[in-house]
């Protein structure tokens, strides 16, 4: 029998990314601390952060694929983290203006019945146009980005905030590397497309 797939998350944009595969799978909010260790890289925080969400949640699930993510922005050596409000966003878009920003998607797979995890980082890279203050308060008042690292919603009005887009898989700039998951759901002989 299949095992249960369950998202260690209660992001919607994680869910609808999920979605796109038409797997059947539950979501489960796990309870983590996500602050950074001293000293800890953007690498190395979204990566713990994303094995320790899908472990936080696997005593629930004793035969189950669990997937944990976690991302960070990172602009000028700075970890970025979700604004919270509008004077934050400000802040963040004023400083993204004309910059080039990675953004670090850690993804982990997390197999309760083998106590086995796989797990990655998946970087995207975003450059960003010159941006007006009066373009950062029309983009903050439209899509009110608060809830976002880095302050804006690719997948939605952002996209307007942008001069180019580099990496593997666009999926991993919302928050959720699907290329990269299909590959490990398969090694768990878990195939997306049967």
């Amino acid at each position: 029998m299949s095992q249960k797939l369950i998202l260690a998350s209660t992001s919607p944009f994680r869910k609808q990314l999920l979605e796109k595969l038409h797997l059947v799978f539950t979501t489960a909010k796990p309870d983590v601390d996500e602050t950074a260790l001293p000293e800890e890289t953007a690498i190395e925080l979204v990566e713990r952060l994303a094995i320790a969400k899908a472990q936080a949640i696997a005593p629930q699930f004793a035969d189950a694929l669990i997937i944990g993510s976690d991302q960070v922005c990172v602009n000028q050596g700075k970890i970025l983290g979700k604004p919270g409000n509008a004077a934050n966003a400000f802040e963040q878009l004023k400083a993204a203006s004309g910059q080039r920003i990675t953004f670090y998607t850690g993804l982990a797979l997390l197999n309760t019945r083998t106590a086995t995890v796989q797990s990655l980082v998946e970087p995207y890279t975003v450059q960003f146009r010159e941006l007006s203050e009066q373009m950062i308060n029309r983009y903050i008042e439209t899509e009110q980005p608060f809830n976002c690292a880095g302050s804006f919603k690719s997948e939605g009005y952002g996209i307007a905030l942008f001069e180019s887009l580099e990496g593997k898989d666009p999926n991993s700039l919302i928050g959720l590397p699907l290329i990269s998951l299909i590959k490990m759901l398969e090694k768990e002989n878990f195939p997306v497309l049967g």
